[in-house]
């Protein structure tokens, strides 16, 4: 669980998120959602350990990630930011590679290899594996960056907008991979945890487990789909109406 306990943060002067107090399940998919500006991504990234609140306190399965050093909190958790910094010449393995630094520390490992092989696998990389990043589509490469991402085999899964650049199919091929991954293990162990900033209100709806809506800096409401995602909630978050209707036990919001 990631809990986040009075939390405040601001950037220079100006409050970003305020009295911040929520806890993130184990297992599944929740997404974070809220109008421009609400401070979801801020909150992603304290959720992370890169932004230090200015107040309260941040546990990633009751570990400080702050008193953590950098590699251990990268075993911990993979962040996935919305606009890295990346050398067009790698080749998409080359890229996907690097999520196995923190377990490697640079001499690379079959095992490492092997999981490299199977992040690629699992976004459907294999045919691309050997081409520059350059060469890619946005789409093409937003995939390879959340394949690098998983590659880091870290528990705890945090991903900024992932949906940019996607086409419609691609986003609902990569939400549902990551629907598919974040589920228990057979062995009945709790699988993958992803938490994601999504501007799609339907991608929460359709694929996530538990929502947590922001508005100004603070959390508005957080639980389960169903509750989270209801005319009156959203009209408060976004200042709009919706209606919202079901379709194969899911809620679809529909903008009034």
């Amino acid at each position: 669980m990631i809990e986040l306990a009075n939390l405040s943060y601001q950037a220079g002067e100006t409050p970003i998120l305020q009295d911040v107090s929520v806890a993130v399940p184990r297992g599944g998919i929740t997404a974070l959602i809220g109008a421009n500006g609400a401070g979801k991504s801020t909150l992603l990234h304290c959720m992370a350990g890169l932004n230090r609140p200015a107040t309260g306190a941040v546990a990633i399965d009751g570990a400080d990630p702050f008193a953590m050093a950098d590699r251990a909190r990268a075993r911990l958790v993979a962040l996935l930011q919305q606009s890295p910094s990346i050398v067009a010449r790698l080749s998409v393995a080359d890229l996907v590679g690097f999520g196995r630094w923190p377990h490697h520390g640079g001499r690379e490992a079959a095992e490492d290899r092997a999981i490299v092989a199977e992040a690629l696998a699992a976004f459907e990389l294999g045919g691309l594996a050997g081409r520059s990043l350059e060469t890619l589509s946005g789409g093409q490469r937003q995939r390879a960056l959340v394949a690098m991402v998983w590659a880091q085999s870290a528990p705890w899964l945090l991903l900024d907008e992932p949906l940019n650049a996607l086409d419609p199919r691609h986003a609902h091929d990569l939400m549902a991979r990551l629907h598919g991954l974040s589920r228990p293990e057979p062995e009945g162990a709790v699988g993958r945890s992803v938490v994601l900033v999504v501007h799609d209100i339907n991608a929460a709806a359709r694929w996530a487990d538990h929502v947590v809506a922001l508005r100004d800096g603070r959390v508005h409401a957080a639980g389960p789909c169903d509750e989270v995602l209801t005319p009156d909630c959203l009209h408060e978050v976004f200042g709009l109406r919706f209606d919202v209707i079901r379709h194969e036990g899911r809620p679809v919001v529909i903008p009034g």
